[in-house]
């Protein structure tokens, strides 16, 4: 499988030599919910290739498929960040998204090649499916450490270029026309790295939102969707925050007629 080889910049470093600066004014982030589920679930779906049991035709089936599930779900991202994060970007800055653009296109070549050894190990003879597995587990974790590489420039480089050409009501504008392309069954699988992924206060204001924009019966879907991935505590406080009962998700009892 083809990774990529482009040189990045001394992230480590960075951290190393970075010194306390002053608190400045949050603005409208477009990248912080979605990055934070989407390294819960890299690292999860790495962690079950690494414990994959080849000999367990179940845990095979399992486990192969999450990963799938989470390529396509990772391509689907790269997509809405092309669609609308880079070509807002663009529009006023041209070429001002042309790194994260390049590394997407690699992106995009590495998932392909990960998908086909999904595919080979899944029709694999039962002696070669080891070696394969490690061999998938090993591709697998250089892709994440490039993604987590990635996602920090994004989060540094293209947000300072989106907070200096547009302000926070041009962006959450943005933000609700990428989140409205996403179809329900995407927005769903997203939501559940998500969820238990956010700080509490992330999580209240992103649900609040929801429940303010959604119908009702799809707000307590997401709801009852969260309920069993969180923590018994966590769930009581995400729930008083709202308003809503502990003891029901999204709807009042005999509302969901």
């Amino acid at each position: 499988m083809s990774m990529p080889h482009a040189a990045k910049p001394p992230i480590l470093e960075d951290v190393v030599l970075a010194r306390p600066r002053q608190p400045q004014p949050r603005r409208t982030d477009l990248y912080a919910a979605i990055h934070k589920a989407l390294r819960r679930a890299m690292c999860d779906t790495l962690t079950r290739l690494g414990m994959l049991d080849t000999d367990d035709h179940a845990d095979m089936l399992r486990t192969l498929g999450q990963a799938e599930h989470l390529l396509c779900l990772l391509r689907s991202h790269l997509r809405h960040e092309n669609d609308f994060i880079h070509t807002a970007i663009e529009a006023r800055r041209p070429t001002g998204a042309r790194r994260t653009a390049d590394d997407h296109l690699e992106h995009m070549g590495a998932i392909a090649g990960l998908e086909a050894e999904l595919r080979t190990l899944r029709v694999a003879d039962t002696s070669m499916r080891p070696t394969l597995a490690m061999r998938l587990y090993r591709h697998f974790a250089l892709f994440v450490a490039e993604n987590l590489q990635h996602m920090h420039i994004e989060e540094t480089a293209n947000n300072a270029a989106l907070w200096s050409l547009y302000d926070d009501e041009e962006l959450n504008a943005l933000h609700d026309r990428l989140v409205s392309s996403i179809p329900p069954a995407e927005m769903m699988d997203t939501l559940r790295w998500m969820g238990p992924a956010l700080a509490p206060r992330e999580l209240a204001a992103l649900l609040a939102d929801m429940q303010s924009k959604a119908p009702p019966a799809a707000f307590a879907a997401v709801m009852d969707m969260l309920r069993p991935l969180l923590d018994p505590g966590r769930w009581v406080q995400l729930a008083a925050t709202l308003g809503l009962p502990a003891s029901r998700g999204g709807l009042p009892m005999g509302s969901r007629a």
